[in-house]
């Protein structure tokens, strides 16, 4: 019978945590690598038994693990992320300069033809690549050396690239978004790069037509339309149907158009979802009510899901990964939160369950679906 695997990312440990099909008894393992921040788990959609994990510590630094068997052992692989070449500097917060540093892994993007080919985003801002199983990774330069490079700087959380989009059958064709420089893709596997933030304004960008600079949170896409994306960016939910040549806002009636996270119904591509928060200071639902907002129609109209969510003095978060989506034949949503809950909804966000609660903050959460 087929069911599913949600790996959860937290400040202090990994979990695993399975389920059949109903998704409604859980059985929880973990905490693994109990006391390190796991940025970021996810499973290859190649082979079911493998999973990656961003594992990191302010003493012991990065490392890569792999699990060939569902997460029940893992192995450390490879950590050599050097940067390709060192053009200078990037902008620092206040504007100065400042050296590129690598600080961790964000984000694993794995092939989706191969087993051993996992692509990385990192803070500083870089995409590595790696197609012997992560033994070794190997920066794609011609995104960091773009010509805006040394004009990037800093979100809030730091220069991180935190997304990575595969094209569903051009492997050569790679969208990422980078924290605070915006949205990018590839056309030639990663050799060279360019913006694709046309439409896109931000408070302290007044030019529309300035091509870096925009703190973009997360996009999402479906494989059956994978030329129109979905943004979440620091302010404005927005979508493109040229495959990101163009962007519009659709944040429409939510009640708030700042969040993190955005994700895709698995079946209906036209179908998202997003997690409204009160603002970049104030990093809570509004009315302290936790409400998934979905819109069946690309945006512009949202309606509120919170059956089974709290709905009084619920001042938690969900982060830029901590939202993801089953491929069951009735769609199952899932989301974390920095309160240690994790939800889920087997019916499409129409009704809601907590799997777990008292987790460490969660970071990230992924789906396999088995």
């Amino acid at each position: 019978m087929a069911g599913v695997r949600v790996l959860v990312g937290t400040r202090k440990g990994a979990f695993v945590l399975t389920s059949d099909a109903g998704r409604r008894d859980w059985k929880v393992d973990g905490p693994h690598f109990g006391g390190w921040e796991m940025y970021h788990l996810k499973g290859s959609p190649v082979d079911p038994d493998r999973i990656w994990a961003s594992q990191t510590s302010g003493w012991f630094g990065q490392q890569v693990q792999r699990s060939d068997d569902g997460g029940k052992s893992w192995n450390p692989v490879g950590k050599d992320f050097t940067y390709a070449s060192v053009p200078g500097t990037h902008q620092w917060y206040d504007g100065t300069p400042h050296p590129w540093e690598f600080a961790r892994v964000w984000h694993f993007e794995p092939s989706l033809t191969d087993r051993d080919t996992v692509y990385a985003g990192v803070e500083d801002a870089a995409m590595f690549k790696t197609t012997d199983g992560g033994d070794s990774w190997t920066e794609l330069q011609g995104l960091r050396e773009h010509g805006s490079g040394p004009h990037w700087q800093p979100g809030a959380g730091g220069m991180c690239l935190h997304t990575i989009l595969l094209h569903p059958t051009d492997e050569n064709r790679i969208y990422c978004a980078i924290s605070a420089a915006g949205a990018f893709r590839t056309d030639d596997g990663g050799t060279t790069w360019h913006p694709i933030n046309n439409g896109l304004q931000s408070g302290e960008i007044p030019d529309p037509e300035a091509n870096v600079g925009h703190c973009v949170h997360n996009l999402a896409l479906h494989p059956s339309k994978p030329d129109t994306l979905f943004m979440q960016k620091h302010w404005d939910v927005m979508r493109s149907d040229d495959a990101g040549a163009n962007w519009t806002e659709v944040s429409g009636n939510l009640p708030s158009d700042f969040g993190f996270r955005i994700v895709v119904h698995a079946l209906e591509p036209v179908t998202i979802y997003v997690v409204p928060i009160l603002s970049d200071s104030m990093h809570y639902p509004p009315d302290g009510k936790l409400r998934v907002y979905r819109s069946r129609t690309g945006g512009n109209e949202w309606e509120p899901l919170t059956k089974g969510l709290p709905q009084d003095n619920c001042f938690v978060n969900v982060l830029r990964d901590a939202m993801a989506v089953d491929t069951l034949d009735e769609c199952g949503i899932y989301f974390g939160t920095t309160g240690g809950q994790v939800y889920c909804s087997p019916d499409g966000g129409d009704t809601w369950d907590a799997i777990v609660r008292d987790l460490p903050a969660v970071l990230s959460v992924e789906v396999q679906t088995l």
